[in-house]
């Protein structure tokens, strides 16, 4: 019966790496055949079977994607990295904030005013451009920078995660202790509570970066060609009546490197969040 388990054991393993193995081939294969187009020439786009090799063609690519007039894709860059910092930044912070008052602190209609916040969750992102577009134009900010960083410097779902993760992270004890030793409450959310939330925050902070990084609709709406985000300008690549894949795979290619780099540097921190939350419930 020993051996049989053990035999039964082995062949579980095989299934799970084998079906592990087969879903990252799946998932880093597109990344893969982007940077084999991305460092070719026009003419593979559509041969059979495929190139699987990269080319040399990489950095001419990348010079006339930054050449390309009708894409300002160096501004693109600058403006999606400017807003994707400032709205991951203030999420972040905020988020903390409200989630440790929501989880921590007592006082009327806090129920009330949660489900408020929730509520917005409810409303689609499409249904909200029309009058927000509409705020936009009565501040004169069209077609500037901050009318994609200002309607999303508070995040109603990062509140809410952040109060999940405040409610199981801070004790309460915690709290009573640092309150005795005569802490404010903002002193009690920089020195106990923040250090606490760090793994949840991390979590938070990446995926509020791919989010506003990824964005398009809205830059689409209220930003215009000669003031792009990164996403505008690989918009701008494909209008024309001839579309050259190499540049859009190469403008795409480099989008994806940010997003890589955040997510190698806050890795540990976002494994260290989610597997905490699994042991925690």
């Amino acid at each position: 019966m020993r051996l049989r388990a053990r035999r039964d054991a082995r062949s579980g393993n095989t299934l799970v790496y084998l079906t592990l193995l087969v879903s990252l081939v799946l998932s880093v294969f597109p990344l893969y055949w982007l940077f084999v187009v991305a460092t070719r020439s026009n003419d593979v786009v559509g041969q059979l079977p495929p190139p699987l090799v990269p080319g040399g063609n990489l950095g001419a690519n990348v010079r006339r994607l930054f050449g390309a007039e009708q894409a300002n894709f160096a501004l693109g860059l600058f403006n999606s990295a400017v807003a994707s910092i400032a709205v991951t930044v203030s999420v972040v912070f905020f988020s903390s904030l409200a989630g440790f008052a929501f989880a921590k602190l007592r006082f009327r209609g806090r129920n009330a005013l949660l489900i408020a916040v929730l509520a917005t969750m409810m409303v689609p992102v499409q249904m909200g451009i029309v009058p927000l577009y509409m705020v936009m134009v009565k501040l004169g900010w069209q077609n500037q920078l901050q009318a994609v960083i200002v309607p999303f410097l508070v995040s109603a779902f990062g509140v809410f995660l952040m109060r999940q993760y405040a409610e199981r992270a801070v004790p309460d004890e915690l709290i009573e202790a640092a309150r005795l030793d005569g802490c404010s409450t903002f002193g009690l959310f920089v020195r106990v509570v923040a250090p606490a939330l760090r793994p949840g925050a991390a979590v938070l902070g990446l995926f509020t970066f791919m989010g506003t990084w990824n964005e398009f609709l809205w830059p689409l709406a209220i930003l215009e060609a000669d003031n792009p985000t990164v996403q505008f300008s690989l918009s701008q690549l494909a209008t024309q009546y001839y579309t050259d894949y190499t540049l859009m795979f190469s403008g795409t290619l480099i989008a994806t490197v940010p997003l890589l780099l955040v997510f190698i540097l806050f890795g540990r921190q976002l494994i260290s969040g989610i597997m905490d939350g699994a042991v925690r419930s």
